[in-house]
Parts: C-alpha cells; sequence; structure tokens
C-alpha cells in the first residue's frame, strides 16, 4: 500500500529482489504461434504428439511424428541468449539447429515451407 492512498492498492506488481525465476515458460502470444503451427502439421499427417519441457534455463515444445520416438522438430526458447544470437532456436530431428534468431515467426519459417510442402 502506499502512503497516504487511504487503503488502497496499486495495481502494480513487485518482483522480490534478488530473486531468479523457478523455471521459464512460454507467453501465450508465443504459445499461440507454436500451437496453431502444431495443429495445421497434424491436420497435414505430419505430427501426432508434442511434450513440453520448463527448466531453469529453457523452455522447450517438441513436436513427434510418432510417441515414443525423437522429436521431429523442437523449439527452444533461451532468455540468456536473448542479446546474443537470439533466444529463438529450431532444432530438427538429429539434433542438428536448423535456425536462431529473435523473433518466433522468423524461427518457425522453415517449419511452416515444410508444411506448404507437405500439403501440395
Amino acid at each position: 500500500m502506499n502512503p497516504g492512498s487511504g487503503g488502497e492498492q496499486s495495481g502494480t506488481v513487485v518482483r522480490f529482489p534478488g530473486r531468479a525465476p523457478d523455471q521459464i515458460g512460454f507467453a501465450r502470444e508465443e504459445l499461440q504461434k507454436i500451437l496453431d503451427l502444431y495443429g495445421r502439421m497434424v491436420a497435414a499427417g505430419e505430427w501426432r504428439d508434442y511434450a513440453m519441457d520448463f527448466t531453469k534455463d529453457c523452455a522447450t515444445f517438441a513436436a513427434f511424428r510418432r510417441t515414443a520416438e525423437r522429436p521431429q522438430a523442437r523449439i527452444e526458447k533461451r532468455p540468456a541468449l536473448r542479446n546474443r544470437q537470439g533466444m529463438w532456436t529450431l532444432f530438427g530431428e538429429h539434433g542438428q539447429v536448423l535456425k536462431r534468431g529473435h523473433e518466433l515467426s522468423g524461427v518457425l519459417a522453415p517449419m511452416e515451407r515444410r508444411l506448404v510442402k507437405a500439403i501440395d
């Protein structure tokens, strides 16, 4: 409460000083873009399952062609790399880096192109 505010609370949220977040997650808009792509890939018959993992360092979305195999694509958000090579990374099926960047849309572009090929 602010002094002299008459008991009213301000609408701001204040973080505790010196405390790092326990885990990294996706914002609603980010997850919406990822799930939109996932839904279109499922409709095209490319993907059937997905998994998400949230750790202290990164948030990961993995898409699978079949359950219990290596993911066909993995999208990773690492905020620690925000000022270097971009916090978004797209990994291929064998762990190779397909695309890195600062914007999620640009990183998802290779999968979007693949989707266009799958429909044709």
